[in-house]
This record gives C-alpha cells, sequence and structure tokens, in this order.
C-alpha cells in the first residue's frame, strides 16, 4: 500500500488527525506518513487494526536536525505488518521540550528503544513504566546525541609499537597452545 492508500484506512478511525504522505527514496518499499504528535498510540492502534495488521513494532529512532530548528526533532517509527508483509514508516515532529506518549501498551518491544530515546536525546514518553537511563550512567549530565551536546574532547595520538617476544617466549607460547588444544580434543 501507498501512503495516501494508509492515510485513507486510518483516517476514519482517527478523527481529527492530519497525515501528510512524505516522499522518501524507498516510498514504495516503506511509505513514510507525517502523524501529528498528539495522535501516535491512536494512529498506531489504528493501523493494528484489521485490514492493515501492523502489529510488529520495528523500531523508534530520532533524528536531532538542529536546536533553533522547530520542532527540533523527528522521532521516525518503523511498523511491520507480517501478516501482509509489509513496512510502514511513522515520523511526529516533536520540540524539546514536549512528552509524547509511550507504545509500550500497544508494542511492549518499544520500551528499551524508549529508554534509549531518552537517555541519548532526552525526549519523554508519558506513561512509560521505566523511563531511565539506558546507555550513560546515572549520574551522567546531558544527551549525547543531541546537536547542542558539547564535545571539546582532546586526545594526544596514540602510537603502537609491535609486539616483541624473544624466540624461546614464543616457541613456550606455541606449546602451550598446542597442549591446550591436544588436551581439549574429545577423545
Amino acid at each position: 500500500m501507498t501512503a495516501d492508500e494508509l492515510i485513507a484506512a486510518i483516517a476514519p478511525a482517527v478523527p481529527g488527525a492530519t497525515y501528510v504522505a512524505l516522499a522518501s527514496a524507498d516510498a514504495a518499499v516503506t511509505p513514510t506518513i507525517g502523524v501529528p504528535r498528539e495522535f501516535i498510540v491512536q494512529t498506531c492502534r489504528a493501523l493494528q487494526g484489521p485490514g492493515l495488521e501492523f502489529v510488529a513494532f520495528s523500531d523508534v529512532t530520532a533524528v536531532d536536525f538542529h536546536p533553533d530548528r522547530l520542532p527540533r526533532f523527528d522521532l521516525v517509527y518503523h511498523l511491520v505488518s507480517p501478516h501482509r508483509r509489509a513496512r510502514v514508516r511513522l515520523k511526529v515532529a516533536i520540540n524539546a521540550q514536549e512528552a509524547i506518549e509511550t507504545l509500550t501498551l500497544l508494542y511492549p518491544g518499544a520500551g528499551w528503544p524508549e529508554r534509549e530515546l531518552y537517555d541519548l536525546f532526552g525526549i519523554v514518553f508519558d506513561g512509560h513504566a521505566d523511563l531511565r537511563r539506558l546507555m550513560m550512567p546515572d549520574d551522567w549530565e546531558g544527551h549525547p546525541l543531541r546537536k547542542d551536546y558539547p564535545v571539546q574532547l582532546r586526545k594526544d595520538a596514540q602510537t603502537y609499537m609491535p609486539l616483541q617476544v624473544t624466540q624461546e617466549e614464543f616457541q613456550a607460547n606455541m606449546e602451550r597452545d598446542r597442549f591446550q588444544r591436544t588436551a581439549a580434543k574429545p577423545k
């Protein structure tokens, strides 16, 4: 199905939502639909309905365009319909101060990716049962994948010396390795 066909199928189930069919390089394989932030849960529920059956959650990621751009982030959801062998991409524009509803009630597999986005971008998911840092330490300040995150790391160039062993050490290492291999062989 194309993005326009999907929009026509879900629009009656989500009154008040304004969808946009977005162009993408792989639109024939994965149609892309722009979804209003406040209608993401209702849209996914409509996509799970009979005839569409987008019941599998593949991934959610985010793009931070620029701190001065409004809305700052695009959340990108990928859903799959295994029965129809189809995919759909949903894009939701969101500002840094806004929260978005969690999809964990519809797609339990969304829990960890949402925690990752909270940790690395600072995007808050309302209703998430365990919204805390996932990759960074609990006392970490800031969100490392934001464009305004300060990255001023100075590190001296590293040089490496080749590993040098004496002939006796090499021979002892080879004999130890050969002994371990023969001892580990099943009889």
